[in-house]
């Protein structure tokens, strides 16, 4: 595969499904579908019909073949199926393979990718690192809040070959879906923005959620967090001794943190943050001065002392951060639904 797409017939070996052609299959697929009302390129669209509790994505089938979409992947091959003249590939999940097809394009890439959880701020933090790093680099990054097992995936297919660093946020509400986003995202950088009480009545306790979170990490080369957050610290500590190959990067007000940070002076409209950094006093100020936004400017500030940013050109990048729209989010609904 010399760019960025496949064929139907190379991503139904992926998937390890099995391909029923009843239509071209020369083109290249470009666009992965999971809702029939996100429609780009219908020639070039591939729609994964994902069967939930109370909707069946394959009773949108007609529609889009109606609208031009001709690639699809389903559960079951039904004689009402057999007369359009689309391509089916049959699997056993299309969620699962969803997943493992943006996984396997995830692997064609050694360019960095940072990977971002926590209960709070993972799209501002998101959004934050690609303005202080778009002047640089040419980057692709999470849509919105598209964090979910779906989101994951449809963000990591926007990976192609000029992209020199991605950004993806991921999200978890239940035990034992980390696991899964990890193996599609693979960060090579984390960042863990903080601990809260967000999905709690799913988990056992905070120390499990924690722990569900970390597994997004388990490859990382650098993980990045607060220390003042002391159930994510002794989680992180022992995280670590399993993974010693991991570099932690961290801030702090409270305790000895690669970025001691120490006086915050909110002044009209901006905030000045003061800090120590490798013996040096440094500081930042931003247009901001609410608690969160302090925070998540915090940690964008220790990603790029991380990635070796002079301090001159973070102290100027960070006093033009601007607001984030977030009033169209990617939340995780029921029954694999996205709202």
């Amino acid at each position: 595969m010399s760019d960025s797409f496949y064929t139907i017939d190379e991503i139904s070996e992926i998937v390890s499904g099995k391909l029923f052609i009843n239509a071209l299959s020369e083109n290249k697929i470009t666009d992965l579908l999971t809702d029939s009302r996100n429609i780009n390129h219908a020639a070039g669209s591939l729609f994964f019909a994902i069967k939930g509790e109370r909707q069946d994505g394959s009773r949108f089938i007609e529609d889009l073949f109606n609208l031009g979409v001709r690639n699809f992947i389903i559960t079951e091959y039904s004689p009402n199926l057999q007369s359009l003249k689309a391509n089916f590939i049959v699997v056993e999940d299309s969620l699962a393979s969803l997943q493992i097809l943006t996984a396997a394009h995830r692997k064609r890439f050694s360019i960095p990718v940072i990977g971002i959880t926590g209960s709070n701020g993972k799209t501002i933090v998101k959004e934050w690192i690609y303005q202080l790093l778009r002047v640089d680099k040419n980057i692709v990054r999470s849509p919105k809040s598209y964090n979910s097992q779906i989101g994951v995936p449809l963000s990591v297919w926007r990976m192609h070959d000029d992209h020199q660093l991605a950004i993806f946020e991921a999200g978890i509400s239940h035990p034992d879906e980390m696991h899964k986003l990890e193996e599609i995202i693979r960060p090579t950088i984390g960042i863990f923005t903080n601990i809260g009480t967000a999905h709690d009545e799913n988990f056992k306790n905070e120390e499990q959620k924690i722990k569900e979170k970390l597994k997004l990490f388990s490859g990382t080369d650098v993980l990045i967090y607060c220390k003042d957050y002391l159930s994510l610290q002794k989680e992180i500590e022992a995280f670590t001794f399993d993974s010693p190959k991991i570099k932690l990067f961290a801030w702090s007000r409270r305790s000895r943190a690669d970025l001691q940070v120490g006086r915050i002076t909110r002044n009209g409209n901006e905030t000045e943050i003061q800090a120590v950094f490798e013996n040096n006093f440094i500081n930042i100020r931003i247009p901001f001065t609410d608690d969160a936004s302090i925070e998540n400017a915090i940690l964008c500030w220790v990603l790029l002392l991380a990635m070796g940013y002079l301090h001159e050109t973070i102290r100027e990048r960070m006093l033009f951060l601007s607001p984030v729209a977030m009033r169209l989010e990617m939340k995780t609904g029921i029954n694999n639904c996205s709202v």
